[in-house]
């Protein structure tokens, strides 16, 4: 990673004290840790509007077939519109961000499971805030988390991986873009697609495949449509067992019957649940480095983002 990576987020998880009570939210693993390679810009759609710290709290009402964002005091005090209103104010910094993390069960900020409180007064976790869906919205393939899910390993590894894809899409698409670029691009993420769906994967071969010149943008709209889609989806242990089968196959003639046995069983072992993906990985690493493979050195798989973050220890 040359620079840092731009990615959006909600201001409170910064530590800006933009909450309706005059608090924060400093979530330290974003702070410590994804600050090293993200550069975080801040948002906050309430402050935005004009509502001062502290002020009352707004909630999501149901009306009917419409939601809206009111005071919880004042039900009267209804802040939809300008919410909306600074979403498309700010989407022109949005379009140059590669993912944005937002605050957990907040009714401008919100991804999902945000409450929604009928009109008699009873909450129903089904809805998103109002600027979040909004940002989703208009910005389908830009990856989104909440900070609250970036906890569960899982989840913070497939996000931080979109956000990475995502951003070489952007570059490449920055630059002097055509087919050879396309089809590379491809080749380089073929292994990480197999890791998440291995029919999608076929899928988008199949149609980075059909790019022409003089189809270029659509199919490259449509690539790009089907990879952030299909990375959406958690990489499984039997997907990677059988990615990690795949990679080993560019080895078997090059390789001792010693060093075979033990990656077939340390594979095996990662099968089992009984070490983590870092253990396989690390170990074809090796054996690359001592006989090269110029198609698996290309590929993202084996390093797909920076390994100081160590997202493989846990999976």
């Amino acid at each position: 990673m040359e620079s840092k990576i731009p990615v959006g987020i909600s201001a409170c998880l910064l530590g800006e004290e933009v909450r309706h009570n005059g608090g924060h939210k400093r979530d330290a693993y974003i702070n410590g840790t994804l600050a090293q390679y993200f550069e975080l810009q801040s948002f906050c759609p309430e402050v935005g509007i004009g509502m001062g710290v502290p002020r009352e709290p707004i909630r999501l009402v149901a009306f009917d077939d419409r939601v809206r964002a009111v005071g919880v005091r004042d039900p009267e005090f209804d802040v939809t519109d300008d919410l909306r209103g600074y979403f498309a104010a700010e989407a022109g910094k949005v379009a140059g961000l590669s993912g944005y993390i937002l605050k957990r069960a907040s009714p401008s900020c919100g991804m999902e499971r945000v409450k929604v409180y009928n009109q008699a007064g009873m909450p129903h976790p089904v809805g998103s805030g109002i600027f979040a869906a909004e940002l989703m919205r208009h910005f389908p393939l830009l990856p989104v988390e909440e900070e609250g899910r970036l906890g569960d390993p899982r989840l913070r590894e497939n996000f931080i991986q979109r956000v990475l894809v995502y951003h070489r899409w952007r570059q490449i698409r920055g630059e002097e873009f055509n087919v050879a670029v396309l089809t590379g691009f491809h080749a380089r993420l073929k292994l990480t697609l197999m890791s998440h769906n291995q029919e999608q994967m076929r899928e988008l071969g199949v149609l980075a495949a059909s790019a022409r010149a003089d189809n270029l943008e659509q199919v490259a709209d449509r690539y790009i449509a089907g990879v952030m889609a299909t990375m959406k989806t958690i990489a499984s242990r039997k997907n990677h067992v059988n990615v990690l089968q795949h990679i080993q196959g560019y080895l078997k003639k090059r390789l001792d019957a010693e060093d075979k046995a033990e990656l077939v069983e340390v594979i095996d072992q990662y099968r089992r649940g009984e070490l983590p993906l870092i253990v396989p990985v690390t170990l074809l690493k090796h054996h690359f480095r001592r006989a090269p493979n110029e198609y698996i050195q290309q590929s993202w798989y084996c390093d797909p983002y920076p390994q100081a973050l160590k997202l493989r220890n846990l999976l």
